[in-house]
């Protein structure tokens, strides 16, 4: 045999002894089962129906997206996201910001972590960042784990992970979370991360470089990749997956479908071990344009969902209901919707119809409305046409039991709306009333 294909032979052997080499680290190592740690039931409001919205950034001529929040332990919300002069630009940074809820206003927006930052603390070159996710750790701590990219677009991808004790108002060095000792790229967040009974911390990730699939990761308590699940074995085309856990051991997850294959539908998996196997995917009923889902578990076992209810675009967001454990769903309320009015989408319309948009978003908005409507058209109009757009849907409950949505607003704020369990109720026996009549 010539030396020219003695070489090629001797590094696929190689790649092959790697592969083995790792399969049977991952076996040995391989993290003991553990249940699903439940967050506790919330607290049953009495409180009159609260419905509100609020802007959560406030700078002006710039870019948002992929907004996160968590509750902390004073009641206040704090929320993430990135901003900059377009998604993918090198002057993207991680954003926070924080709500009181007893004086129902969003404090000052800062910067959490920069890209120069970043790519100082790693020792590599950091392109862009993207998608922060925020989780409590068993110790009472933050963690943060956020996408970066050194080189290509999302594909190439990997997760950086920060801690905090003091509430998100500080943040430890940032350092690269290593999903696979092999190739650790094309990783990325969206989904809220959760805890399992042992300690250890289940994160829902992606996968996009070649085919797209969800995973989930599974992370101890020193912040290590214990092991790496692949949710929809055999399916193509999911993404950002959102668990909705139902008990100990049982739960729901919703994934982005990007497939081409109609119907568009948002695929789910399910698991009755807390993990330790999935069902093979399938599409549910909720449509989906390939865009991000989130989701809730109420304590009666019913399911809350936010996502574009369409087949196509994201000129609409609606809050959705299962009472089936994710079989079927019904819309309890339409968030936004802006349909109709993306068939007049010159910037005439556009332009009236932002100024109303903005005033019943947030009415602190008053005093600058101008700059938030030539900030809106800054970013979505072009050549004369505009577009909605209300994405990146993400939702949590508190102790007290009321419910924090953040999301994308024409991709020029990060919008907030706040609701709780009486009018969550109110409008589910408004929405049984209209079906008997």
């Amino acid at each position: 045999m010539s030396s020219g294909r003695a070489l090629p032979r001797k590094i696929l052997l190689a790649l092959i002894a790697v592969a083995f080499g790792l399969a049977f680290y991952k076996a040995a190592n391989f993290p003991d089962a553990a249940p699903f740690q439940t967050p506790l039931p919330a607290v049953s409001s009495s409180a009159a129906p609260r419905f509100e919205t609020h802007f959560v950034s406030s700078k002006l001529f710039t870019q948002v997206h992929a907004s996160s929040a968590i509750e902390l332990k004073d009641g206040r919300i704090r929320a993430f996201w990135f901003s900059g002069s377009r998604e993918g630009a090198k002057d993207v940074a991680i954003h926070s910001a924080v709500f009181d809820p007893v004086q129902a206003r969003w404090g000052n927006e800062e910067i959490t972590m920069t890209r120069e930052q970043t790519q100082h603390a790693l020792h590599r070159y950091v392109a862009k960042l993207g998608n922060p996710v925020v989780g409590r750790a068993a110790d009472g701590s933050l963690r943060m784990y956020y996408v970066t990219v050194s080189l290509g677009g999302w594909a190439g991808s990997s997760i950086t992970t920060m801690s905090s004790n003091d509430e998100g108002a500080s943040w430890s060095e940032p350092r690269r979370l290593v999903a696979s000792p092999f190739i650790n790229i094309s990783t990325l967040v969206k989904g809220a991360p959760f805890l399992y009974s042992d300690g250890t911390m289940g994160l829902p990730v992606y996968h996009e470089f070649i085919s797209k699939f969800g995973e989930m990761l599974r992370i101890d308590k020193n912040g290590a990749v214990l092991d790496q699940q692949r949710l929809a074995a055999g399916g193509q085309g999911t993404l950002q997956p959102v668990i909705l856990m139902q008990n100990v051991q049982t739960a729901k997850v919703l994934m982005r479908y990007a497939g081409a294959a109609e119907p568009h539908r948002v695929v789910s998996v399910s698991t009755q071990d807390a993990g330790q196997h999935w069902s093979p995917p399938e599409k549910s009923t909720l449509r989906n344009p390939d865009a991000a889902v989130t989701g809730v578990t109420l304590p009666d076992g019913r399911m809350l969902a936010v996502l574009n209810d369409l087949e196509h675009g994201r000129e609409a967001l609606s809050l959705m209901i299962s009472a089936d454990g994710g079989n079927t769903w019904h819309e309890v309320q339409r968030l936004e919707d802006q349909l109709a009015a993306s068939a007049q989408a010159d910037e005439a319309h556009f332009t009236n119809n932002v100024q109303a948009l903005v005033r019943q978003s947030d009415a602190a908005t008053s005093e600058h409305l101008a700059e938030y409507i030539e900030s809106t058209k800054r970013t979505v109009c072009n050549d004369g046409k505009c577009r909605y757009e209300f994405s990146y849907p993400y939702l949590i409950q508190t102790q007290h039991g009321d419910f924090h949505l953040v999301y994308t607003w024409n991709r020029t704020f990060i919008k907030h709306l706040w609701f709780n369990r009486t009018w969550l109720d109110q409008r589910l026996e408004k929405s049984a009333h209209d079906a008997l009549h």
